[in-house]
């Protein structure tokens, strides 16, 4: 019986008294069921009594002591103890704890996964680094996070586009243009310009696509740049994100937001609705109505249409594709954009609570020996995600940017994350599912196999050390429902840890497989399950945060 399973039988228990007038309270839609840290308690407590207590106009204990006669009649439920002001210590039947290990490995891939999020249709807008330069260290966590709770999300059953917003107009794009014009006629970068030995790299596959450039007029030149740079690019980055395991549903481009006449729409939808006026030349949004701390400038008084005008114009395209909700991911130094993105949604009068979300990521810095690692010497002052690949792989490298909460600023250490030992995290939950696939294929080679679900007798799987890998396999789907909720995949990261942690343990202490002549047993063959179990959830835990499972290390 899994966690789950648990809270529907305790929400069962609830509605037989109510059913039978012994308690007059409303059924909660979920309850808390959790491991109790003290064995001697049973296998899972929960608080319900206490929470039902004031409604019910009764002392907790003696709500307790109501709804432990009939948890006790649940099939599956050997004993339930009333403990300290009101908690309901439940133990389950011999066999059980047990099925958790039959239902992990029935379920295969789909285990952990829930409907929770069903119906819900998301658009999730991370990394969306400017098409002006190769992606740096910072955009790489929010494309391991991202690309993670994209996955959470949908193991939660929502409808998640992950998408990546070009931003192919303005200043920024000029300034890489005309670096790039620079660089093909040997020219110093411009004041402003972008530097590294990448400019020049990409300055020269221009010239050799379009030989002739630098014979053109300066205007044809800097269009030819910046039409051919831009699209070379987004080549290369659309390239590094794959090679990362990160794949965009949708690539917008910020320019056909103009092609389409799509800014222009939004903003005359936004005057139709009052919140548009006119001062010292320039066009604004009355931000100020909805909470931002000041007005904001949507066309300069020069007529240039400013980058908030735009993401008016982009949130408008999203809501009119259907999404239910927009999820945007932003680096620590867009923190200030908070508060004027809110006001814009409810300019257009939707909830910013429902249909906006913007998380903030803190900085990332890659270490050696203690120091911050050279910059690149392709980008010139800052450290790629090509950088932290080379140096430790993407496996350990999209497992070290989702392990932190991304409200923390994170150091990777190049040299701990290289390490092919149990002190680098994600080499330690990897070999855990490595170690019980050598387990596996030994037991193949001595002829032994798992067998159907009902020829296993999971109830002798009844050693502590069992049970603790039981109870810790059936928090799975908790796990996943609470990381997609909070957007937290650093919580499934720990959960693995910990996970291989019970199954090391276990492994150390109960054999699994029969040694020399002895004959196998009915205990082999449920703690062949109970690995089998470990390994699913280890798999789709990982898959969770894009890295692999291993089999052989």
């Amino acid at each position: 019986m899994t966690p789950e399973q648990l809270r529907n039988v305790v929400r069962t228990a609830v509605a037989a008294a109510v059913d039978r007038g012994a308690l007059a309270v409303e059924v909660p839609e979920d309850v808390l069921v959790e491991r109790p840290k003290n064995r001697a308690h049973g296998d899972y407590a929960t608080n319900v009594a206490l929470r039902l207590a004031k409604a019910a106009g009764r002392p907790p204990r003696e709500v307790a002591d109501l709804l432990a006669t009939d948890l006790a009649a649940q099939p599956g439920i050997a004993a339930v103890d009333v403990a300290g002001p009101g908690f309901l210590n439940i133990t389950l039947a011999e066999g059980a704890l047990g099925q958790i290990a039959v239902q992990a490995v029935t379920a295969g891939a789909g285990y952990g996964r829930t409907a929770v999020l069903a119906g819900q249709k998301l658009n999730l807008e991370f990394v969306s680094a400017n098409p002006t330069g190769p992606v740096h260290i910072g955009g790489s966590r929010w494309a391991a996070v991202g690309d993670a709770i994209g996955r959470l999300l949908e193991a939660s059953g929502a409808d998640v586009t992950r998408e990546y917003y070009i931003n192919d107009a303005g200043a920024q794009i000029d300034r890489f243009a005309r670096s790039l014009q620079a660089a093909a006629n040997g020219q110093p970068v411009p004041e402003d310009g972008y530097g590294g030995t990448y400019i020049a790299d990409i300055a020269a596959s221009v010239v050799a696509e379009v030989p002739d450039v630098r014979e053109r007029d300066d205007d044809e030149q800097r269009q030819v740049f910046r039409d051919r740079g831009v699209a070379l690019m987004l080549a290369e980055i659309r390239r590094s994100m794959e090679d990362f395991g990160v794949d965009f549903d949708v690539w917008f481009s910020e320019q056909s937001l103009y092609e389409t006449g799509a800014v222009e729409k939004a903003l005359a939808r936004l005057r139709e609705q009052g919140h548009v006026y006119e001062s010292d030349g320039a066009v604004w949004l009355r931000t100020t109505d909805f909470g931002d701390d000041k007005d904001r400038v949507l066309v300069k008084a020069d007529g240039e249409t400013t980058y908030f005008a735009s993401d008016c114009a982009y949130y408008l395209d999203k809501r009119a594709r259907g999404f239910d909700r927009v999820v945007i991911m932003l680096g620590a130094d867009h923190s200030g954009y908070v508060g004027r993105y809110k006001a814009l949604v409810a300019a257009t009068g939707d909830d910013p609570g429902e249909h906006l979300e913007i998380l903030i990521g803190q900085l990332v810095n890659l270490l050696r020996a203690g120091e911050p690692v050279r910059m690149s010497k392709r980008a010139g002052t800052i450290v790629l995600l090509a950088d932290l690949v080379d140096a430790i792989g993407v496996d350990a490298a999209r497992y070290a940017l989702a392990r932190a909460s991304v409200d923390q600023q994170i150091d990777i250490d190049v040299d701990l994350w290289s390490r092919r030992t149990n002190d680098n995290p994600v080499f330690y939950v990897q070999y855990a599912h490595a170690r019980i696939s050598s387990v596996l294929r030994n037991a193949a080679d001595l002829g032994l196999a798992l067998g159907g679900a009902g020829d296993v007798d999971v109830g002798l799987l009844a050693h502590e050390r069992e049970s603790d890998l039981l109870r810790a396999i059936g928090e799975f789907p908790r796990v996943l429902s609470a990381a997609a909720e909070l957007r937290a995949p650093h919580r499934v990261a720990r959960y693995l840890e910990e996970l291989a942690g019970t199954y090391h343990r276990f492994y150390d202490t109960c054999r699994v497989l029969p040694r020399g002549d002895e004959e196998p047993t009915a205990l082999n063959t449920a703690r062949l399950w109970l690995c089998a179990a470990t390994a699913t959830v280890l798999r789709n835990g990982l898959d969770v945060l894009g890295v692999s499972a291993p089999e052989r290390m």
